[in-house]
């Protein structure tokens, strides 16, 4: 009777439905997962992207084109030092570059955890030992060091994080300095690892974002805005409605990802080794 009462006089309101969430009108966004090092996959990748974007305008009219690089450049593949060329806007063994290949594009850089090490190797290399554990070692052999033997002395580490800082040309620091953690579009913000759950995007560290795992992976809630990450690698393109993960692993799998914003429209693109440039 109280339960029918209740039903009556508080009639229950139907839950308001979240909206798709969407790109700004106008634009298309891609979105591009850990590159690791995997240069002829990132050129790949790009020319996928300016085809893609070459068909939206052809079947909507002008949009306004926007690249995110999810961050973690360097590290584990084989040319850390031409994927950094490429991005801060060098030109490649092809002869292109960067406006080459997505010409008209609004080019978003994010940090990455390896970047951040490779950084902090350089600036206190007893500090950032680890780096040589997670991938270091192919970054040095890309600007032509040696080997690293493992468990380097004292010495040895700080021999090479000299030697690196004689070998880094002044504009790859700069790009490295350049990096930004997070970056917005309309309902979507693009950040390399994720954000820690219940925190305002104006208030997360760069701990977390370039860091954090199962807080942030295991989170089934609405964030402030749906998460574009990468780190994290998952098997394929994970679009879920609180974020999208686009690490599918390019340096052992020998594939490439990117995420596709248009309107509410959410697509993959890939670029597989066997194919690459």
């Amino acid at each position: 009777m109280l339960k029918r009462l209740r039903e009556v006089l508080m009639p229950t309101r139907p839950r308001p439905t979240r909206m798709a969430p969407r790109v700004p009108d106008g634009h298309a966004v891609y979105a591009v997962g850990d590159v690791h090092g995997e240069l002829g996959l990132l050129r790949q990748l790009l020319d996928i992207i300016t085809q893609d974007h070459a068909r939206l305008v052809a079947r909507h009219g002008p949009l306004t084109p926007v690249l995110v690089m999810l961050g973690d450049y360097v590290d584990r593949g084989p040319d850390s030092r031409g994927v950094i060329d490429l991005l801060r806007g060098g030109t490649d063994v092809t002869g292109r570059t960067l406006a080459d290949r997505v010409p008209g594009f609004t080019v978003h850089c994010l940090r990455g955890n390896h970047e951040q090490s490779m950084m902090d190797f350089l600036a206190d290399p007893l500090a950032a030992l680890r780096w040589l554990d997670f991938g270091g070692p192919a970054t040095l052999r890309s600007y032509g060091l040696p080997a690293v033997m493992e468990g380097p002395s004292v010495l040895q580490a700080v021999a090479l994080s000299e030697a690196l800082a004689a070998q880094l040309p002044p504009s790859h620091r700069r790009f490295l300095d350049s990096l930004s953690y997070q970056v917005v579009y309309g309902d979507y913000a693009f950040v390399h690892a994720g954000i820690r759950p219940g925190r305002p995007l104006a208030e997360q560290t760069p701990e977390d974002m370039l860091w954090i795992r199962a807080p942030f992976m295991l989170a089934e809630g609405p964030h402030e805005k749906v998460i574009v990450h990468g780190h994290t690698i998952v098997p394929e393109v994970d679009i879920l409605p609180n974020r999208i993960a686009v690490d599918t692993g390019a340096y052992r799998s020998g594939r490439l990802s990117a995420v596709a914003l248009h309107g509410t429209d959410i697509r993959v693109l890939d670029a597989h080794r066997s194919t690459a440039l």
